[in-house]
């Protein structure tokens, strides 16, 4: 009896943590971006604040829908730990994880600032702004409907396969399977991403909203099917900007 209530204590306690990690991180994100969320085009700061800021959001947006596969993880390495194999830590896993998010931000930070360098007259708010983003967003619509959007949301929706037809032992297999996981969100959730830069990348709105639909996606039952109605509401949203940006929430 009490072996059988160790596996349910293990994940209560592991979900109590990855799942207070992101609570945290979502207060944090809070009290550091008070005051920033300038609307499309706010200025991403300086490199170290934005990189502090960049993982606090991924950790708070993304834990939680990664929550499903980091206890799979964890079975599986305590059950193979039992048998008398190299034990690895789970956190080394959500580690390497979120590595590939933070990977994402250093990119997107660099196009950030080679666009800025150029200092383009007609991306400004007051000119071509709206119709620039309104196109990113309908764009980051129409990625939902591609095969790799599809593809990479089958392999965040069911992990099961990826962790016992893959399984890399050892903590280096740890960092190449929590990598190879966040490849596929990314994958899944860069048209997401896509949204929040183009409607303020320090927006709690837009924020909160995005990781609700992030988690609709990959955890509630019915999510894989909402892709399409996602597609077109995500269009309609890029149309909305771009006609009339002043009437669109959290703008």
């Amino acid at each position: 009896m009490v072996a059988a209530r160790l596996p349910r204590w293990n994940a209560l306690r592991l979900s109590t943590l990855v799942l207070g990690i992101a609570l945290v991180t979502w207060l944090v994100a809070a009290l550091r971006m008070r005051g920033m969320d300038m609307g499309p085009g706010s200025d991403l700061g300086a490199f170290g604040w934005y990189i502090s800021i960049w993982v606090t959001m991924m950790a708070a947006m993304m834990l939680p829908s990664a929550l499903p596969m980091v206890l799979l993880f964890d079975r599986v390495s305590r059950e193979r730990s039992k048998r008398g194999q190299a034990s690895v830590s789970t956190w080394l896993f959500v580690a390497s994880y979120l590595a590939v998010w933070t990977l994402y931000g250093l990119v997107a930070y660099g196009l950030y600032r080679g666009i800025a360098g150029l200092h383009l007259g007609f991306v400004a708010w007051s000119r071509g702004g709206p119709y620039i983003a309104g196109a990113l967003v309908a764009s980051a619509g129409l990625y939902e409907l591609t095969p790799l959007k599809s593809a990479c949301l089958r392999q965040c929706r069911s992990p099961m396969h990826y962790v016992l037809g893959g399984w890399l032992p050892g903590r280096r297999g740890a960092i190449r399977m929590g990598m190879g996981h966040g490849a596929s969100c990314v994958g899944c959730c860069a048209g997401l991403m896509l949204i929040l830069f183009a409607l303020g990348a320090m927006s709690l709105f837009w924020m909160a909203a995005l990781a609700i639909l992030i988690f609709v996606e990959k955890v509630l039952p019915f999510g894989a099917a909402l892709s399409r109605t996602v597609a077109i509401c995500i269009v309609a949203l890029g149309v909305w900007v771009a006609l009339a940006p002043g009437s669109v929430t959290g703008l």
